[in-house]
């Protein structure tokens, strides 16, 4: 296509996804249906064009207003995902000159907020945990994420893996702290490489990886996952079990569990049991009260701590939305502890970088539920025998887990884990 042409679609998509009326990958999912036309590096310009303005909305929203057209098409300058020279042959001289100039303002002579481009909801709440580590995270999230693989130890070995994949041409690397992962150099087709074919490896961040490590699932146990989603822990976590013993996929949308049957699939697992709940009260979890061995409550969250892939997030939220969430949280915390049995394990997980949706949630559910105790991660993981395990840790004698993305370059993830008393 004439760059022109393309500067003008990355404009109309800039456009439809700043409405917020949908998640940023569904909208771009939308668009590239409605214009089959399009190619895959045309796609990839489009969709790094899209993010680029997202993750860096208030300094382009700031520079915007000095040049001249549409404020899509400014934006979509600004954020160009393609070529250099591609983008000068659609610009005009004087579009090419205002693009200079934008681009000549030293990070330094910018407001924080428009160089952190963060919401102030958000904002202010990680300056106040963070102190000087602030300005480190809120670089890391105007930044892509990483590309991880799991792999399947059902059915296959990590060294071999690696070797197979390398011969089809995909670099990776070992995960520093997580023995099922594995790190992918650039954005390979895996949809065409047998090994993620035939369930293998599966997609699935580092920081996800530990999370179900740190459950600890065994062979012959009655587990649940009780906010499943698309089961990437699930996965993981019936890998653990040995495809032995009942694992249980508790979620409330039925469209997130339709997702994990053609995973289920591929990953050749069978004691995995899907089950859609209308919410964390529903009849069918009171039948299974004290019987179940482990329970990883990956709870709905904000998401923070996934904005270097979702960075729509930060525009589609409130601190009304995290307010609410954490009623939630508790509710689902208190609601999944009642699964387990006397000495099983619960694991409280989220996605968000904010306290109040992690030390604040485990302080409230610990204070209210005195037969748990909660168990120092730092302790957990040392005896998984997980490489530098206090640096993933946080809290008194590293109670949490507490994951950032500008110091360990997985999400950021936080888990409290607690064992059920006679």
């Amino acid at each position: 296509m004439h760059p022109n042409a393309i500067l003008d679609a990355c404009a109309d998509l800039v456009r439809e996804a700043l409405a917020f009326d949908h998640p940023a990958d569904a909208v771009a999912a939308r668009f590239f249906r409605a214009h089959r036309g399009l190619g895959p590096r045309e796609r990839a310009t489009l969709t790094d064009t899209l993010f680029a303005v997202l993750r860096r909305k208030l300094q382009y929203e700031h520079f915007a207003p000095s040049g001249a057209g549409p404020r899509e098409r400014r934006l979509a300058i600004l954020g160009f995902g393609g070529p250099r020279d591609f983008l000068f042959a659609a610009l005009s001289p004087q579009e090419k000159e205002w693009l200079q100039r934008c681009e000549a303002v030293a990070p330094a002579d910018l407001l924080d907020r428009h160089r952190h481009n963060l919401p102030e909801w958000l904002a202010q709440p990680l300056r106040a945990q963070l102190g000087d580590g602030f300005w480190p995270l809120a670089d890391s999230l105007l930044g892509p994420a990483p590309l991880d693989l799991r792999v399947n130890l059902l059915g296959a070995k990590r060294a071999e893996v690696q070797q197979e994949l390398q011969a089809a041409g995909v670099e990776a690397q070992p995960t520093p702290h997580s023995p099922w992962g594995l790190r992918v150099q650039g954005k390979p087709a895996l949809n065409r490489v047998d090994a993620f074919t035939r369930g293998a490896v599966e997609v699935q961040d580092e920081g996800s990886q530990l999370l179900a490590l740190l459950l600890d699932a065994r062979r012959g146990e009655m587990v649940t996952d009780f906010c499943a989603g698309a089961g990437g822990k699930t996965l993981a976590i019936g890998a653990t079990m040995r495809n032995t013993g009942r694992l249980y996929a508790f979620d409330t949308s039925a469209h997130r569990l339709e997702a994990l049957k053609p995973r289920l699939g591929r990953s050749g697992l069978s004691n995995v049991h899907p089950v859609v709940i209308a919410h964390e009260r529903d009849e069918r979890i009171k039948r299974l009260a004290g019987k179940m061995g482990r329970v990883l409550v990956d709870a709905p969250c904000s998401g923070t701590g996934t904005l270097r892939r979702h960075p729509d997030l930060k525009w589609r939220q409130s601190q009304q939305a995290v307010d609410a969430l954490a009623v939630t949280q508790l509710a689902v915390l208190q609601s999944a502890a009642r699964l387990l049995k006397p000495g099983g394990r619960l694991v409280y997980a989220t996605c968000s970088l904010l306290a109040q949706e992690n030390e604040d949630i485990a302080a409230a559910f610990a204070a209210a539920q005195p037969t748990f105790t909660p168990v120092p991660v730092a302790a957990e993981l040392d005896r998984l025998k997980l490489a530098a395990s206090a640096d993933l840790c946080a809290g008194p004698a590293g109670q949490f887990l507490r994951l950032w993305p500008h110091r360990h370059a997985t999400d950021g993830f936080f888990a409290a884990v607690w064992q059920r008393r006679g």
